[in-house]
């Protein structure tokens, strides 16, 4: 088992390097603490771990706080202790030596999820569900340019965002709001064809790997990588019938800008369009 899940990360990291040779030509760039900014450091197993939300990110976090004996399982660890808590150092938290000792020597890994269901995901659980900051940022905005005839109800709050006036403003050259790391391409988050990483895992066959990963850590026996669902839970998780539901509602020539602005992501992952 463990020969195929080897030979399995060799042909992921394999198609990324020959995306970024292909693709990028910033193969000679400075890594900047900007590049660095959403990289997670676990010293005592050192591990950088890049984060991308919605593809199990919470429960990595929780993960390395047990790793880093700030918790003793996974379970006890609140949505909010995770994201908000501050336990974790980030790696754009170091001086320069700091940032390169810990990129040339930690073991440094992602986990990555198909671009349409996680921009689903993001979308199910940022604006179907009361939020009082996407909803006021992002709602009112995408609202007040998109809707014909908002209400003046729609306006205030910015609730009641539909699918296809999102999809407008992510393809929108003139967003009324900037990128949000929710729905940002993976390529721009993690900086892969800078950082040389050393396991690139998904969301897809997540157990699998996550716990692959910690076993080549060398992380106690005793921890797994926790099933549960951190948000929502009572909902279902955002599956490849579900983002076609959504997908269905908008016109073709946006299904396929869609696809062309996640184009480097489907392409370095390897996932197939859709």
């Amino acid at each position: 088992k463990w020969k195929s899940l080897y030979q399995t990360q060799r042909e992921r990291k394999r198609i990324m390097r020959e995306t970024c040779s292909k693709y990028k030509s910033n193969n000679r760039r400075i890594i900047t603490p900007y590049h660095v900014s959403r990289i997670f450091v676990e010293d005592k197993y050192r591990v950088l771990y890049c984060e991308v939300p919605k593809a199990g990110c919470s429960n990595w976090k929780r993960v390395l706080m047990v790793l880093n004996g700030l918790a003793s399982s996974t379970k006890d660890i609140q949505h909010n202790t995770v994201h908000y808590g501050n336990y974790l150092k980030r790696l754009d938290g170091f001086d320069h030596k700091g940032i390169y000792h810990r990129l040339n020597t930690y073991t440094k890994m992602l986990f990555i999820r198909e671009p349409f269901e996680k921009l689903v995901s993001a979308f199910r659980d940022k604006f179907e569900h009361p939020n009082n900051y996407y909803h006021p940022v992002f709602g009112k905005a995408i609202i007040s340019r998109y809707r014909v005839n908002a209400t003046k109800e729609a306006l205030r709050t910015g609730s009641g965002v539909k699918f296809k006036e999102f999809i407008q403003y992510l393809l929108d050259v003139h967003r009324p709001v900037g990128m949000d790391i929710h729905w940002d391409h993976v390529n721009r988050l993690c900086s892969p064809c800078l950082i040389d990483y050393d396991f690139v895992g998904k969301f897809e066959s997540m157990e699998e790997d996550a716990n692959f990963f910690l076993h080549l850590i060398g992380a106690p026996q005793n921890l797994t990588f926790p099933k549960f669902k951190d948000r929502h839970s009572n909902e279902e998780r955002t599956t490849t019938k579900i983002t076609q539901q959504y997908f269905a509602e908008l016109s073709p020539s946006q299904r396929q800008r869609s696809y062309d602005f996640y184009y480097m992501d489907y392409l370095m992952f390897n996932y197939s369009k859709p």
